[in-house]
């Protein structure tokens, strides 16, 4: 809309110097001269304006994403804030709820439910890790919006202590979710090494 402003501008501006005056009578191959070059003269100056309002777009593009910024993003915690033992089995399967909270910058992960609420439409990246000990029974996976995306296991070992992790990328819109579900009737071991640990942060926004 404003570049066909300008544009309408100065073309009326080019004819009106182009217009004779009814006390004048300038041959008509001098008023041709003068139009052909009010046109060149009017394209050069549609052009250069042009460039500067394409220039002062991407500014302003630019000047939005820094004046609205990034959410700072990072999350990272383990199971127990004190104590030892197991956690599981269950009935059903269960959201594990990581309570011993490192940093939670944003506040975007509860540790009263173990789940992690996107704030924003962006890519981010998740890491988990599993133990167990003495009874190798355990299965657990990262879930986004009750999805399953990948997995740890170990009910087979020879062993008495086994630990796993598992990452992945994801890309959430906002207000999806994101936990780590101990399947049924399986169990995890943890204690004061922090052995069991859920961590995510954003990359980038979308």
């Amino acid at each position: 809309m404003m570049q066909s402003a300008v544009l309408l501008f100065l073309i009326g501006g080019a004819l009106s110097e182009t217009q004779l005056s009814p006390n004048e009578a300038k041959p008509a191959q001098r008023c041709d001269a003068s139009v052909a070059l009010s046109v060149e003269t009017l394209t050069e100056k549609v052009a250069n304006l042009m460039d500067k309002m394409t220039q002062m777009e991407t500014e302003l593009t630019e000047l939005k994403s820094i004046t609205q910024g990034t959410p700072k993003v990072a999350f990272s915690a383990s199971l127990y804030e004190t104590g030892s033992g197991d956690t599981g089995p269950f009935n059903v399967a269960t959201p594990l709820k990581y309570k011993n909270v490192f940093s939670n910058f944003g506040n975007n992960y509860n540790p009263a439910t173990g789940i992690f609420t996107s704030p924003i439409k962006g890519v981010f990246f998740f890491r988990f890790t599993m133990h167990n000990t003495h009874v190798a029974n355990s299965i657990v996976s990262l879930m986004k919006n009750g999805v399953r995306v990948v997995s740890v296991w170990d009910t087979v070992t020879t062993d008495a202590n086994d630990t796993g992790s598992n990452a992945a990328v994801l890309s959430l819109e906002a207000g999806d979710t994101v936990y780590v579900e101990l399947v049924a009737n399986r169990e995890v071991y943890d204690d004061t090494m922090n052995y069991n640990t859920f961590s995510g942060f954003l990359l980038f926004r979308l």
